[in-house]
Parts: C-alpha cells; structure tokens; sequence
C-alpha cells in the first residue's frame, strides 16, 4: 500500500495473480506461487460457506454448499454480481479464510478495496474462457481455498462454448472437498451445478450510490439438488 494510505496502479502484492501474459509455465509457476503464499490452510468442517449476506444465506440453507458448485446467473450486466463479489471478500478478511477469484474477462477492479481484502484474495486474470476453466481445474485440486470463484459474466457467447463433461469433471474435483465453487454466468450453462440462482437485478448509477445498496439484491432459486448430493455422499461413508 502506498504512503497516501490509496492502491498503488502496479498490483498489491497483498493480492497475488497470475496476468494473462504469462508464458506457457504458467501452470507450473501457479503450482509453486500456491505453495508459498497458502501452505497448509486447515479445512472447516461446516457443509457450508456462510456469504455475509443474511438474504443469500437464508435463501439457500446457510451458505454456499461445499464440495459442490453453485452457479449464479446474472441476465443483466448490472445485475450486481460484482458487488457480491466485493461482498464475500469483506467476509473473507472478517472470517480469515482464502478465496480464488478467476477472472473470466479481466473485469475485476481491486481499486476500492484497499489492500486488507486483498490479503485474502488470490486473484487469475484471464482474458478466455478456456483459461478460466484451466485454471479452476487446478485450483480446485489445491485445497487451499474455502471458495473458488469463476466469473464469466463478461465473456462473449462465442467464448463460453465450454462441453458439459468439462463442468462434470469440475464437480467431480470439488466433490471430496471443503471448497465451494461459485460459477458467474450470464445464462445458465453448468449442468452439473447443485444450486443455481439467478440475481434478477437492473441496477442503475442511483442503485449503487444508495446506503446498502447491496441488500437490494433480488435473487432466485431455480434449482437445488443438495439433498441429493447429500444422501449421495452419507451413502458413500
């Protein structure tokens, strides 16, 4: 953080990333960067990852279930799905967990955060789908994360040509785990997703400039298969 106690424009080294014009031992790199900044993170064993946002959190049970992906659909590109985001880093740093955020176009701005969120956050900028996809892949085999979140609201429909069996792999990956994974689409596209909500918002300037203007948020839940997932997994014990 700068003397000025504002971000400095080169990125914080409180905010580890990975820029999309790293060579192609990126993985490698991402493999050793993880090591070194988030050894041995012990697990919670909570079946759920409580948000901070008691309208999210009583909607669907206490929280983002665990071991399984929730995909959150914002049909509107102001829908709010970036204050959410912001929202959950708040609750990061007060609950002294680490989240991933995948960034799917680059959009994420850790500008107005300050550099005590930022501690929590590791944060991959990609510019493709694909890339994003790459790299949840690995982070979701880390373990070293509560949440990983993959943000594709930004990502063109020609970019988002991504096979089921991709998103089955993905939901074997986490299933064994305590990370939830948190996709953000425009349109709903994870078959294998447990929860899927949708934020059914149009938020103008005068929305964000409102006194709590995230608890406005107005949200939908069009399918939980959790109950399964959880007979599933008592059987497997």
């Amino acid at each position: 953080m700068a003397a000025n106690g504002k971000i400095p424009d080169s990125p914080p080294e409180s905010a580890p990333r990975l820029g999309h014009s790293t060579p192609a031992g990126a993985i490698v790199d991402l493999r050793k960067l993880l090591a070194e900044r988030f050894p041995n993170v012990p697990v919670s064993a909570a079946t759920r990852l409580a948000t901070g946002l008691s309208f999210l959190d009583q909607a669907i049970g206490g929280g983002l279930p665990k071991g399984a992906i929730t995909e959150l659909t914002t049909p509107q590109i102001s829908a709010g799905s970036a204050s959410l985001i912001q929202a959950v880093l708040q609750s990061a740093h007060r609950d002294h967990f680490f989240l991933a955020l995948i960034d799917g176009r680059d959009s994420f701005d850790p500008q107005p955060l300050g550099n005590a969120l930022l501690r929590n956050l590791f944060w991959v900028r990609c510019t493709r789908a694909l890339k994003a996809i790459k790299a949840a892949d690995l982070l979701l085999r880390d373990g070293n994360f509560l949440l990983v979140i993959v943000d594709l609201v930004l990502n063109p429909p020609e970019d988002l040509k991504i096979p089921q069996t991709t998103w089955y792999r993905l939901q074997r990956l986490v299933e064994p785990t305590s990370t939830a994974c948190l996709v953000l689409t425009r349109r709903s596209m994870v078959s294998s997703a447990q929860l899927k909500i949708v934020l059914e918002n149009s938020w103008t300037l005068e929305t964000f400039q409102k006194a709590e203007a995230i608890s406005r948020l107005k949200i939908r839940i069009q399918r939980s298969h959790l109950y399964q997932l959880g007979n599933e997994r008592g059987k497997a014990n």
